[in-house]
């Protein structure tokens, strides 16, 4: 215990809560890593990890960003994470997410949390029946459009940067990932005149994007080394590392997936190759901004797609502050975040 306590020290951590029913099958933890601003506010996923230690490091780190994201993007929540362990294909039942519910209960609204990798509207559905610390559900709705919807804002600002017009018209974007934010980003994609290239590990959704938008598919391993102009990661994390990154042949990587490079020396690499990245979770953030918008009450379709539009112009603002201080945008990033964090 004492190893995750120092690391919580480190990184600024609040709390680290474990829970286990053995009833049900619950194996499930939240990390809280900031209620400075707010509530901590984060989705909940369900996974299968190789053990339970990567689980609670992926866990932390995933908290840490939540809060990032949450002060870029202006928000008055804090950020946090919870985690069911598990194969979310085998091991669901109403009993499981009725148990994590109560233990979010137990919680007494530090932690507000939203469907995530795994967790679909049913189990949030599920989880209501326990706790009203839960955003989601039927009577919610899924925020992977406003998710997808603002990545194609910043992709925009992206695009104007590097090549001096928003405009995507006959741009190729490589799309690692067509679940529901990508399938969504595709369309806002193809809509504006641009050419997909996708893959993702569910060939019926290959398959289908084909039929629908004329894309043109390749296989996972094979995306990396594309010709396009923009690369959108909307999938797992971690996959710009030191093999895939030489294989890019593309100007700006922007997508939906949450702590895209590795690690963080990637970012100078990236830059280095001539590459422009959009700090994720600063063009990641609609999906949140539609999540706390309903935690306070407001349902306005048109009232939230405003606060998201703010993502692409937040974007120029961290661009053009990395090019007059000389940073890397990933590190204009965290300093915006971190001063509203009161960290700086």
């Amino acid at each position: 215990m004492s190893g995750y306590l120092a690391k919580m020290e480190e990184q600024g951590f609040e709390e680290l809560i474990m829970v286990c029913d053995a009833s049900c099958g619950l194996k499930a933890a939240v990390a809280i890593h900031s209620t400075v601003r707010g509530p901590a506010l984060g989705g909940t996923r369900m996974w299968s990890y190789a053990s339970e230690e990567a689980a609670i490091e992926d866990l932390m780190h995933l908290a840490r960003g939540m809060s990032y994201k949450s002060a870029a993007a202006e928000l008055p929540v804090g950020g946090g994470k919870g985690l069911i362990i598990g194969d979310p294909n085998k091991d669901k039942c109403p009993e499981l997410f009725h148990s994590y519910g109560r233990f979010l209960n137990r919680l007494n609204k530090r932690f507000y949390t939203g469907k995530d990798m795994g967790v679909d509207e049913d189990d949030l559905t599920l989880m209501c029946d326990e706790t009203e610390c839960v955003i989601g559900g039927e009577s919610v709705g899924s925020p992977s459009p406003f998710t997808a919807y603002g990545v194609w804002r910043g992709i925009r600002a992206c695009a104007e940067e590097v090549y001096g017009s928003p405009n995507l018209e006959g741009k190729v974007v490589a799309v690692q990932g067509i679940g529901s934010v990508g399938e969504s980003l595709c369309q806002h994609l193809v809509d504006e005149g641009a050419s997909l290239i996708i893959c993702d590990l569910d060939q019926e959704r290959v398959k289908a994007a084909q039929e629908k938008w004329g894309a043109r598919a390749v296989s996972p391993e094979d995306i990396y080394s594309q010709e396009c102009d923009i690369f959108s990661p909307c999938a797992g994390g971690g996959v710009i590392n030191e093999k895939t990154l030489p294989q890019l042949k593309c100007k700006i990587i922007a997508g939906a997936a949450n702590n895209i490079y590795k690690t963080k020396e990637m970012a100078k690499a990236i830059q280095e190759r001539g590459i422009l990245y959009a700090p994720d979770y600063v063009i990641n953030a609609g999906g949140l901004v539609f999540v706390e918008m309903h935690r306070q009450g407001i349902t306005d379709q048109e009232k939230i797609t405003a606060e998201v539009d703010r993502i692409e112009e937040r974007l120029k603002m961290l661009f053009r502050r990395a090019r007059e201080e000389q940073l890397l945008p990933a590190e204009i990033a965290d300093i915006y975040a971190e001063e509203r964090l009161q960290m700086r």
